[in-house]
């Protein structure tokens, strides 16, 4: 099975990369299964009901999430309303929508996808180990392949996680810090790792945001409304071929294709 992972979609340039660019890695890869995380499709913080609609239609199966999920009210209901929608599993009882899930290929494969979030300089949750102790019990014999998108700050903590999670998932992806690492790896009994599958969107920036208004900020500590930059479009993810029946990750390798350059448009 091939699947291929689209790191955190930063604003309109990002979903413009998905939309152009997404139908040749899809052919050429010979992709299974699609999944995005998208926390930041909406202007850089969070996600909206059209943005979803336009990310299905441009062929995303799954969509995970991370801090930033909740920056928007209207994302939360959608929650509960979008089976594609995932937000952290490690968030407290009663919060909206869940962060375990499974899905099928379009042959019928099924594949656990588990989002969840770190606790080292992030917002407080429930431990991210347990968490997946407990949901990996859940999921025991409904699907070999499992992918979990790890949304956190710190690297000790998620290669901390892929050691602890080592030949009971098929993969674990960092996200959060949308910089793209190179340290993709197979850990020795099959889980495939990258600490950070950067960003899609526009990389003559501060992680997306203009640098103008960001440096600023260093600057002065003062409030600054950060906007999203648009130049040097890139989409940033990882591909990974995964064996359907032992559910151990074969392949792993980064994807950084660049965007044509176009006019600016709006977030």
């Amino acid at each position: 099975m091939n699947v291929l992972f689209i790191a955190d979609i930063f604003g309109s340039p990002g979903r413009r990369a998905v939309r152009d660019l997404l139908p040749e890695l899809v052919s050429s890869m010979g992709i299974d299964f699609l999944i995005a995380n998208v926390e930041n499709a909406a202007a850089g913080f969070g996600v909206t009901k059209d943005i979803l609609t336009e990310l299905k239609a441009a062929g995303v199966e799954c969509m995970t999430s991370g801090n930033h999920i909740w920056d928007r009210r209207e994302a939360l209901p959608l929650l509960d309303q979008e089976p594609l929608l995932l937000r952290p599993h490690n968030f407290p009882p009663g919060v909206p929508g869940c962060g375990a899930k499974l899905f099928r290929t379009r042959a019928g494969v099924p594949v656990g996808v588990v989002n969840l979030m770190g606790r080292v300089f992030m917002t407080d949750t429930d431990c991210p180990f347990r968490t997946a102790d407990a949901v990996l019990q859940t999921m025991r014999g409904q699907a070999k392949v499992i992918f979990v998108d790890f949304h956190a700050e710190a690297t000790a903590e998620k290669i901390a996680l892929c050691w602890y999670l080592d030949g009971r998932v098929s993969a674990i992806v960092g996200t959060h810090t949308h910089v793209q690492t190179a340290d993709e790896q197979i850990f020795p009994k099959g889980t495939g790792y990258i600490t950070d599958a950067g960003m899609t969107g526009p990389h003559d920036s501060v992680i997306g945001v203009q640098k103008e208004l960001a440096i600023r900020k260093f600057l002065t500590q003062l409030p600054v409304r950060f906007e999203p930059a648009t130049g040097n479009v890139k989409l940033h993810g990882v591909h990974l071929e995964i064996d359907e029946e032992t559910g151990r990750c074969r392949h792993i390798e980064r994807v950084a294709v660049a965007l044509a350059e176009a006019p600016a448009e709006a977030s």
